[in-house]
């Protein structure tokens, strides 16, 4: 198990670098996240398709189907991959435990599939 250096204390992350408790999330810690993911400008646009995504699984317990985060938001088709690449990468902002049955594959370097594994 990692750490990451967070205020006064340390963030748990695991190998992949998921969010171990994701009681400790907030929006500083999505930044956090982000940076050590690759993304760059981590905006408000950004932070709102992670606001939607930890939501939907508040609610539903599942990674929500990417076209529906998109339409849900009025934003175009691909926003998700647009924003951070492999949708996986959001999910890890948004502090959310990994997923145990799915993965995605990409297409063509820009759209992903989700697929149900194990």
């Amino acid at each position: 198990m990692k750490k990451i250096a967070y205020k006064n204390t340390k963030l748990s992350v695991d190998e992949k670098g998921f969010l171990k408790n994701p009681a400790d999330w907030n929006e500083d810690v999505a930044r956090i996240l982000a940076e050590r993911e690759g993304v760059m400008n981590f905006s408000d646009e950004k932070l709102e398709l992670i606001h939607f995504i930890r939501n939907y699984y508040a609610t539903h317990h599942v990674f929500p189907i990417l076209n529906y985060v998109c339409k849900s938001l009025h934003r175009q088709r691909e926003c998700v991959s647009d924003n951070f690449g492999n949708p996986m990468v959001a999910w890890k902002i948004a502090g959310l435990p990994e997923p145990s049955n799915i993965s995605f594959i990409n297409l063509d370097g820009k759209h992903f599939h989700m697929d149900e594994c194990c």
